[in-house]
């Protein structure tokens, strides 16, 4: 519509200009060489227009004879160009469908055609990869890094190639040098950060964990959960050199993740080492609220040294009251009628257990009374024990498949920060149930009021020994992260 209306007013502009030019004849004459040429203006202005397209069409015909040899020159590159993205293309569709053949054929044809291109590199890399041929891979990447715009992606191809080959030292150095150039680069990151977890560097982690935080590459919940295992961590290596240092990192870890049991643990137990009875318990008690859990519980019963049994069982109590009879509470305060030797009372907090899905340690308590009271020979105590053994696991620490009592700040399978999980761990063994899940016990009876709150099934407890599981009392070694060997193939969006 507004082109119509554009070309008539242009229309009209030409048949005003013409009726115009010929309102106002006159005469144009042109003196040249002894020759005098005199015409009208309008023939003139026709003469004019008619030279100007000619001599238009004479310079474009005489530069597009000059730029013949350029035009063909280029046309042959594009063409070589497009011939090379189409090799590219086919390799890295032969690369994801694992055509090792076919993705080492088109990656020398892209790089034949294509010359020093980041993508056919990557390519030939890649292709290297899936075929085993670590050698050209690391060639591949070498020469990446020599080119300043794919420097990152070469040091993440051979930070992989050196996890690959168990070299730990060299990919450490490829992950630092690729988290110098680009602080943005995730995978370095977490590479740099693994490796100060595994050489137990808490304070260089903790750097690591606040600069990603500045980057924008965790979010603030994530930051301080980290932070917290990290000050956890660090607090339980200074706890027997440094009281003070570790104390203030545990209560800022407690501060950090309220629900971390190991960070309310260790400061309950330095707490109390420094004979601040009070905040310990205090501190204790709030993790407890949170969490009822078996360490809690062990730090809790154990703050005064020289408590008697009955004192101890009065804080087992306590902690029942705190959590509303939790099942926990009920194992704690069955661990301590034991030991104050009052029997009746730990089978009468323990029976709401028995009675609805009771977990191996019920019945291992149950156990344990009766060779406390009658003897290991106790024909009872044998019958609770085999039926330990078929009942369902308790909660344990479990990491990559590794079930253990003791937490840890890193998996040792993985190196993982905070891999460890309170949780069920998976019956590896297979037990199945030899009976209803809640058959009746005579000798476990309730007579207290309290065990009328409970009676909810077991959510923690101490942990059984099953394969992969640390035996209580063994002291844990350090624990050094193994990469696990997953095969990995570098591009750009990994």
């Amino acid at each position: 519509m507004w082109r119509a209306l554009a070309f008539l007013a242009l229309l009209a502009l030409a048949a005003y200009g013409a009726v115009w030019l010929a309102d106002r004849p006159g005469v144009v004459t042109v003196t040249w060489g002894g020759y005098e040429l005199a015409t009208s203006l309008a023939a003139a202005l026709v003469g004019v227009m008619v030279l100007a397209v000619v001599l238009g069409f004479v310079w474009a015909f005489a530069r597009g004879i000059l730029n013949l040899p350029e035009r063909l020159t280029l046309s042959s590159r594009r063409r070589r160009q497009a011939r090379g993205y189409n090799a590219l293309s086919r390799g890295m569709v032969a690369v994801g469908s694992g055509d090792p053949i076919a993705a080492r054929r088109h990656a020398g044809e892209a790089e034949r055609l294509l010359g020093p291109e980041p993508l056919a590199l990557l390519l030939t890399a890649q292709a290297a990869q899936i075929s085993g041929d670590r050698a050209g891979a690391e060639r591949a990447f070498q020469r990446m890094v020599d080119d300043p715009e794919t420097r990152v992606l070469g040091l993440r191809g051979l930070f992989v190639e050196a996890r690959r080959q168990d070299d730990e030292t060299t990919a450490r150095a490829y992950a630092i040098e690729a988290a110098r150039l680009a602080p943005s680069v995730t995978w370095a990151n977490e590479a740099v950060m693994e490796s100060q977890c595994a050489d137990r560097d808490w304070s260089g982690a903790l750097d690591t964990v606040s600069r990603r935080a500045g980057l924008g590459l965790s979010d603030k919940a994530a930051m301080r959960r980290q932070r917290a295992v990290l000050l956890t961590a660090s607090a339980l290596d200074l706890e027997a050199g440094d009281p003070e240092r570790a104390l203030a990192q545990a209560r800022e870890a407690v501060k950090l993740a309220p629900d971390l049991v190991p960070a309310a643990a260790v400061a309950g137990r330095l707490f109390a080492r420094r004979g601040d009875l009070k905040r310990g318990a205090k501190a204790i008690e709030a993790a407890w609220r949170a969490n009822p859990h078996p360490d809690l519980a062990r730090v809790y019963l154990d703050l005064r040294t020289g408590d008697s049994s009955r004192d101890r069982l009065a804080r087992a109590e306590t902690l029942a009251r705190i959590s509303s009879w939790h099942p926990e509470s009920r194992f704690a305060i069955a661990r301590a009628a034991i030991d104050a030797r009052e029997f009746s009372r730990a089978r009468d907090v323990l029976a709401p257990l028995l009675a609805d899905q009771p977990t191996a340690h019920a019945y291992e308590l149950m156990a344990e009374i009766e060779e406390a009271e009658h003897g290991a020979q106790s024909g009872k105590a044998r019958e609770w024990q085999a039926r330990a053994t078929r009942a369902p696991r308790d909660p344990a620490w479990c990491a990559d498949g590794l079930v253990t009592d003791r937490w840890a700040p890193i998996s040792p399978v993985s190196g993982r920060l905070d891999a460890f999980v309170w949780q069920t761990p998976p019956d590896l063994l297979g037990r199945a149930h030899s009976g209803p899940a809640h058959e009746p016990e005579p000798a476990a009876t309730s007579h207290n009021p309290g065990s009328l709150n409970g009676g909810a099934p077991a959510k923690a407890g101490n942990g059984t020994a099953t394969i992969g599981t640390i035996p209580p009392g063994t002291v844990t070694p350090p624990v050094v992260p193994v990469p696990v060997k997953v095969p990995e193939v570098v591009g750009p969006g990994r």
